[in-house]
């Protein structure tokens, strides 16, 4: 309770420097949505010309997809606003040395670097995904009750955990090696996958490799389930098991790092 308390106030005081910064110069602002944005319209082609004349994926139609797609964008665009450019960096501090003054500090080396670049200016796209989402319930037909809001709402609560800890995992290697260009490639080359078919399109090996190795498959994949109800309990179970595995695995790769790290200064 005490760390939670000072946590939170440290991400008060990286909340005030970053929008205070924001304030100073304006085109740190607007520019992560510009550029965020014209990703986002470039995906929603991409998205358009792949399913354009694909009826369905598995049981899905395209009002599922759609739903997907609006899932896995809000899940993006979370990434984007909360923790993506401060995990992003890490690499950077690791290779310049600028690490050995956040391991100085008496809070949390990750949390800080997590939270110190939040993204306002991509708050935007949460909304675009959202009026995706809402489009695709609307193809469906569906009436949501409380029940299934929460659900949805809880796996993409959980998925954007997961999101985060495989984005940790990834960039904790530059503690251990020096190049991080296939890494970032393999990242990369896999949400790109994931963001077009979703989980149940995949079998065999590459359920294995995007259920467990790189989970992208499930991170939007089961909040839709969810909501749809296509989830069962032992799909729920695993989703739950894979989020704590990835837990557990962020703790010891980031701690085992650190010790591996060698400080500029010595």
């Amino acid at each position: 309770m005490k760390n939670l308390k000072k946590n939170m106030r440290v991400l008060k005081e990286l909340l005030y420097l970053r929008f205070h910064g924001l304030a100073v110069f304006r085109l740190d602002f607007f520019a992560p949505f510009l550029i965020d944005g014209s990703l986002f319209a470039i995906q929603l082609l991409a998205f358009g010309v792949v399913y354009a004349n694909v009826d369905t994926i598995g049981s899905w139609h395209q009002g599922e997809m759609i739903l997907y797609i609006g899932t896995f964008s809000l899940l993006n665009a979370v990434n984007m606003t909360l923790y993506f450019f401060g995990v992003n960096g890490i690499p950077g501090k690791v290779k310049s040395g600028e690490l050995d003054l956040y391991l100085t500090k008496p809070v949390s080396p990750l949390f800080r670097l997590t939270f110190e670049n939040i993204s306002p200016g991509s708050i935007p796209l949460v909304c675009m995904s959202i009026c995706i989402i809402v489009y695709g319930i609307s193809m469906l037909k569906m009436r949501l009750t409380v029940i299934q809001i929460g659900k949805y709402l809880f796996w993409i609560v959980l998925m954007a955990v997961l999101y985060y800890e495989v984005e940790v995992i990834i960039r904790s290697v530059s503690l251990y090696i020096v190049s991080m260009a296939r890494m970032e490639q393999i990242e990369e080359a896999g949400l790109d996958l994931c963001m077009k078919l979703p989980g149940i399109a995949f079998y065999g090996v590459y359920k294995f490799i995007f259920y467990l190795v790189l989970p992208y498959g499930i991170m939007a994949t089961f909040p839709v389930q969810s909501i749809i109800g296509e989830m069962g309990w032992r799909s729920a179970l695993y989703g739950i098991f894979v989020v704590l595995l990835f837990t557990v695995m962020t703790g010891i790769v980031w701690k085992q790092g650190l010790k591996h790290y060698n400080s500029a200064s010595s």
